[in-house]
């Protein structure tokens, strides 16, 4: 760090009773008042370097000791010392740690050269120019300390300006000296965002760079490592509109991770709207970097734990990239109350996708990545059915490989919320595709006490077709099942129903799907019997149930142990052979 040292004389201030005072053999004339301290000095060689002082003193009467009250004195009462000093000769040291206060008061004292040549202001442009301003940490400990010293000032005289384009400028010249971002963290906002201006306006500095910069800044000053726990302050809501002004435009500039903090500070801060809009929209752009941490952006209404609204706007905006607005309008942001059916849903998706320009991977790993999330969301008590479900249904069906992760979902929900009826029930389950579940996926499901008859049905079925298959036909249902299948598709429009409903059929079964290598279910089918019992309401069906073939009854009285179950199904597929 710079010095700059003036004058040569001893320092022979002192202090007697609350009174500071300079040693001299002539008696002091002059008394001034500075904020709370009392100076009993001498008129001559102040009134030579001060104007202010100069006009103050003619204003008093010959001869009179008055006091000189300099009540809103800026730089304070060390500042006006150094100034006194300098007046008698006194040595005095500059650096950048009192440049700023002394320079606001030797200006609001005049000491400029109009009261006498060599005065202090000049040296102190000086020093400034030819020290302080190139010399970086100088050059911030000075820009720094206009804050804390009369700040309208040290814009007025210029002071606050200059230090900001010196430190654009030293940014600019030295773009890959990473260390400028650190040190920038702990300017206020404002110089900040003055300096950054200039930075990227150069267009020199790497936008990555500029990036990692306002991640710092935002980490000091934004309420996101304290999981919420600092206050909202207007100074917060100011940093964080002034942070998204300065993001990069390019894709990749910032990290989808850091995006996502930014909307969860500006959620926590009630920023406005369109701020966390423009957030959520650059956060889409990139979704498939995002992990599920990221996307579980805390809700400030108290309503659910999570902000799904949010999120939705998210994958709006991740699934519309590159869609042409004339054509193809969004659907209307942070509202998911909507429900819209999984064909029309496909329909739309189809249409849009060869103007999208997120790759096909990507979009597989933000459905692998959505699901995670509505697993996290879906233990949350208060969250209603409908916000589950089009979250859900928003991700397009070729993106989802299998639906185990769908099904672990619709289980985690049914469990988090018991009070839900049978009928809403069979709206949550209508989501899950049996064709795109796994064998461990449909095993767990068939001994689910949770989920609708419907889908236990669907899912055995489903199972036993892959198990009895022994080449690329299978015995035919029996005409009662067959019959409830056909109901249970009509009213549920599912299209795995109707295909079940055709095994057995002159149909080729690879009309429908594929069907694995033959495997032996291992279900408890007492679950079976349980979930009849619950549809005991619905006449027409229990009396489908009850009028079933003696196949069904066997399936439904098959012993627990896995191999006496597996034995005893193979000698049943084996007679329905031997009958055709």
């Amino acid at each position: 760090m710079k010095f700059m040292k003036l004058g040569n004389r001893p320092d022979s201030f002192f202090t007697t009773e609350a009174i500071r005072s300079v040693s001299s053999e002539v008696s002091t004339d002059l008394k001034i008042q500075v904020q709370k301290s009392l100076y009993h000095l001498h008129r001559f060689p102040l009134l030579s370097k001060c104007l202010r002082l100069q006009q103050l003193c003619s204003e008093l009467s010959a001869g009179e000791v008055a006091v000189v009250r300099l009540s809103e004195f800026p730089g304070g009462v060390e500042a006006f010392e150094v100034c006194a000093k300098f007046c008698y000769g006194i040595t005095v040291t500059l650096s950048a740690f009192n440049i700023v206060p002394v320079w606001c008061a030797a200006h609001y004292l005049g000491m400029s050269e109009d009261a006498d040549r060599g005065n202090l202001l000049g040296k102190l442009d000086v020093f400034f120019r030819s020290c302080i301003l190139r010399r970086w940490k100088d050059t911030l400990v000075a820009l720094q300390s206009t804050r804390q010293h009369a700040p309208a000032l040290c814009e007025e005289l210029g002071v606050t300006g200059r230090c900001v384009d010196a430190v654009a400028t030293a940014v600019i010249a030295n773009p890959l000296t990473t260390r400028w971002a650190n040190d920038l963290s702990e300017l206020c906002v404002d110089h900040y965002w003055r300096a950054m201006v200039s930075v990227k306006s150069a267009g020199i500095v790497p936008a990555k760079l500029v990036g990692e910069a306002l991640r710092l800044y935002a980490h000091r000053w934004l309420p996101i490592d304290d999981d919420g726990g600092r206050d909202a302050t207007a100074k917060q809501k100011q940093v964080m509109e002034k942070i998204t002004s300065l993001l990069p435009p390019e894709k990749g500039s910032v990290s989808c991770s850091f995006l996502l903090e930014l909307l969860k500070a500006a959620n926590f801060l009630q920023a406005p709207a369109p701020l966390k809009l423009e957030l959520a929209r650059r956060a889409g752009l990139q979704l498939e970097e995002a992990t599920v941490d990221d996307l579980l952006i805390p809700s400030n209404s108290g309503d659910t734990l999570y902000d799904v609204d949010l999120l939705m706007s998210i994958l709006d905006e991740f699934l519309l990239q590159g869609q042409s607005p004339t054509t193809t309008p969004p659907r209307e942001k942070l509202k998911c109350e909507r429900r819209r059916s999984r064909s029309a849903e496909k329909a739309d998706f189809e249409g849009r996708r060869s103007s999208s320009s997120a790759s096909h991977s990507s979009k597989l790993r933000v459905a692998k990545l959505i699901d995670g999330y509505l697993q996290e969301i879906a233990k949350d008590k208060n969250l209603t059915m409908e916000k589950l479900i089009a979250v859900a249904e928003a991700v397009p069906d070729f993106a989802r490989v299998d639906h185990d992760d769908l099904y672990r979902v619709v289980d985690i929900f049914l469990r988090s919320h018991p009070e839900l009826d049978k009928n809403a029930r069979k709206q949550l389950c209508r989501m899950l595709d049996c064709k795109k579940l796994s064998v461990e996926a449909c095993m767990e499901a068939a001994q689910n006490e949770l989920l609708p008859l419907r889908v236990v049905v669907q899912v055995l079925f489903f199972e036993q077709s892959r198990a009895a298959m022994s080449g690329c036909q299978v015995a035919e249902l029996p005409g009662n099942i067959k019959a409830l299948l056909a109901k249970t598709a009509e009213d549920e429009d599912d299209e795995a129903v109707k295909k079940l409903h055709h095994i057995g059929t002159d149909t080729p079964l690879e009309e429908h799907w594929r069907i694995s290598r033959l495997k032996c279910p291992t279900a408890k089918f007492e679950t079976l019997k349980m979930k009849l019992a619950e549809e005991e309401d619905d006449d027409n069906e229990i009396a489908l149930l009850r009028s079933a073939s003696s196949r069904l009854r066997a399936l439904c009285s098959l012993p627990k142990k896995p191999k006496r179950i597996i034995s005893k199904f193979l000698a049943m597929n084996r007679s329905a052979s031997q009958r055709q």
